[in-house]
């Protein structure tokens, strides 16, 4: 299986390396608050570069897209590595839920911005969907193993249902998510 990281084109050199990091954190931060269309000149002034330097990094709009999107999977992937060492792995798989949940509600625009049809974006889609249900597979597995939660759970089920949490966010009822989560895991109860 190809691993997100080997979509994402990173520099070898270290103020490269600072200035791509810079500008990935800058672009993920600028499209959570203004979308993935936000101008690409507040992001390189937000990273505290020149635009020639985000060009050289990120020559279109779709390249910074991928690089945040792969940046949040590997996120996403690592946090789920860390948590396999918990002591409950019920509430360790909880734990990455609630990740995910904020993870979909912050870059609900992201994966349409990606999803374009070509096979280039197919695959990154692809990939980063099969690194995320693989590392949320291994945390549910867990739990289901120690009786944490329901047997006839499945990744990809949970994942859709916990991803439709995130847009109960944009209700205005700041409880709302919460309230709906709350429900999820004790529907997903052991």
């Amino acid at each position: 299986m190809i691993a997100p990281r080997q979509l994402a084109r990173r520099p070898a050199r270290a103020d490269a390396r600072r200035n791509y990091e810079a500008l990935v954190a800058a672009a993920e931060e600028v499209f959570v608050t203004e979308g993935p269309d936000a101008p690409l000149d507040l992001i390189a002034r937000r990273a505290g570069v020149g635009n020639a330097t985000l060009y050289r990094h990120f020559p279109t709009r779709r390249d910074l897209l991928v690089a945040v999107c792969v940046g949040e999977v590997e996120t996403l992937c690592e946090l789920a590595e860390r948590l396999r060492a918990e002591p409950n792995p019920r509430d360790a798989l909880i734990a990455w839920i609630r990740a995910y949940i904020d993870h979909v509600g912050a870059h609900r625009g992201l994966g349409s911005a990606l999803n374009t049809g070509t096979q280039e974006d197919d695959t990154l889609v692809a990939v980063c969907q099969a690194a995320v249900t693989e590392a949320g597979g291994t945390l549910l597995e867990a739990a289901v193993r120690t009786g944490g939660v329901r047997g006839d759970l499945r990744i990809p089920d949970l994942l859709a249902l916990v991803g439709a949490l995130a847009t109960a966010s944009e209700s205005g009822d700041e409880e709302r998510p919460e309230r709906l989560l709350q429900l999820v895991i004790e529907g997903i109860g052991g």
